[in-house]
């Protein structure tokens, strides 16, 4: 072991100078054994160093056997691998050459020349270190490893890949924080567009029918049939037990102003989930003017009106500047549509702003029953809204088709559609009685011919006669009496 101070290379027997100088041997005595036998002159002195290295050496096996460093390899076997880890060179030995000087010469006088060479096994230090644990190179074999591209066309491949990964997390993102920033989301059980209960939206579910009305149904049919030049749809129900008239109501039509009537349901759809409130106010814009019906359209462009005074003069008066504002406010037409068929509404389809003078939209008398239905029974809007809704309808200032057919003391909630080619109307119907029934008609006719209007009045009529005497009470179109004062 080395120690400070200390160097072991050369071994001079005059360093310890406390100690006894061991006696020189005489010359007969070198003569005697030689400068070429090192080994006998040296076994004596070697003797105890190798003793103590025995002792040292086996001590320090022992201390790292108890220890648990050896790790269960012998020291003979780290030694081996070792030796096969370095190989001996022959240039640089293994063992240090300690030189010392002999008396040779004529005279008997000394001199320097190279002693014995005394072999002296050095003493490594790492030899009481522990082994170093070798880490494994060997790749896992579950691990599945990719080729990594060479050429420049796999590279782009990868690049691509990589990039489209990028923008499918970015678009989620994205749209994680648009739901998190909109505004009806983020509104609060107590804000006042919250404060009716809204019904659950559902899709509207098949109208429900119950027996249909043969001897109603036999007199449309005839009224139908006595104007040969137009076709007619129309659709009768009965509130109270579901009975009802079919006769062409699954047809097609144009819509002409009765798509007002679904666009409405949509508005308070919105109200009620907060998305638009009554009191805000809609800025009417150049592409929203619409000629024809209405008197927006005489307002500057710019002016604003609020939500609920738009959705009014849609309906009341019929505008057609109103409706396309609201149909942007919405999310225009296609969102419409799609909720239109999330209603179950196949028919009714927006594909032009108002006024559509040549009849794209359509709906059918049935789409329109089962709509008008289901507003009745509260099912696509809250009740709140729906009483909003159909005292809205009962505005309408156009009475001259269903309302024509109805007797004194029956309301009609209704919307009607006017075009040259078209004549129709969709009304719920109270009678004096209390009787309720919806009734649906849409007659396509020749251009402006007067026979269609006269049609939907006379199907009214005896539409309110037939329902109205379901309770047992004739009605009679008489005007009151007014109690004369006595003489």
């Amino acid at each position: 072991m080395k120690r400070k101070g200390h160097t072991p290379f050369m071994r001079d027997p005059n360093r310890f100078s406390n100690r006894k100088r061991a006696p020189q041997p005489s010359k007969s005595t070198v003569a005697r054994r030689g400068a070429g036998n090192p080994r006998e002159a040296n076994q004596r002195r070697s003797g105890g160093t190798k003793r103590r290295r025995d002792r040292k050496s086996s001590g320090g096996n022992l201390f790292a056997a108890l220890l648990g460093l050896s790790q269960g390899r012998s020291s003979r076997g780290v030694k081996a691998k070792r030796s096969r880890r370095k190989p001996k060179s022959a240039t640089t030995p293994n063992r240090l050459v300690n030189l010392r000087t002999v008396t040779a010469g004529a005279g008997g006088r000394s001199r320097r020349a190279p002693a014995a060479v005394i072999p002296f096994e050095r003493q490594s230090n790492r030899s009481r270190r522990r082994p170093a644990r070798r880490r494994s190179t060997t790749a896992p074999q579950n691990l599945v490893q990719l080729p990594v591209p060479r050429t420049t066309s796999g590279k782009l491949m990868l690049y691509g890949a990589r990039l489209v990964v990028f923008g499918v997390g970015i678009g989620v993102l994205a749209g994680t924080m648009l739901s998190v920033w909109d505004p009806a989301s983020r509104l609060t059980a107590g804000s006042p567009s919250n404060a009716a209960k809204v019904a659950e939206v559902k899709p509207v579910a098949a109208l429900q029918l119950g027996q249909e009305i043969a001897d109603l149904k036999g007199k449309v049919v005839a009224l139908v049939g006595q104007q040969k030049e137009s076709q007619a749809g129309v659709m009768l129900l009965d509130l109270d037990n579901n009975a009802y008239v079919d006769v062409n109501a699954s047809e097609v039509f144009p819509a002409a102003s009765t798509i007002k009537f679904p666009i409405l349901v949509a508005f308070f759809q919105d109200v009620d989930a907060g998305k638009i409130r009554l009191t805000e106010s809609l800025a009417m814009q150049k592409s929203q003017v619409a000629k024809e019906a209405g008197s927006m359209q005489y307002q500057p462009v710019g002016t604003e009106f609020t939500a609920l005074e738009t959705a009014t003069n849609m309906m009341v008066v019929s505008d057609n500047t109103a409706t396309n504002m609201l149909i942007d406010r919405l999310g225009g037409m296609s969102a419409l549509n799609q909720r239109f068929q999330s209603w179950g509404l196949n028919a009714t389809v927006l594909q032009n702003p108002l006024p559509d003078i040549k009849a794209t939209n359509t709906t059918s008398p049935k789409d329109l029953a089962a709509l008008m239905s289901q507003v009745q029974k509260g099912q696509l809007i809250s009740m709140k809204s729906r009483d909003r809704l159909l005292a809205i309808m009962r505005q309408i200032q156009n009475d001259s088709l269903l309302p024509q057919g109805l007797g004194k003391g029956a309301t009609i909630a209704h919307k009607t559609g006017t075009l040259g080619v078209l004549l129709g109307d969709i009304g719920l119907i109270d009678t004096a009685n209390g009787k309720s029934y919806l009734a649906s008609v849409l007659v396509k006719r020749p251009r402006n011919d007067l026979g269609a209007e006269q049609l939907v009045q006379q199907i009214s009529r005896v539409a309110y006669q037939r329902f109205n005497q379901v309770q047992g009470a004739t009605q009679k179109f008489e005007r009151p009496r007014i109690a004369q004062p006595p003489n």
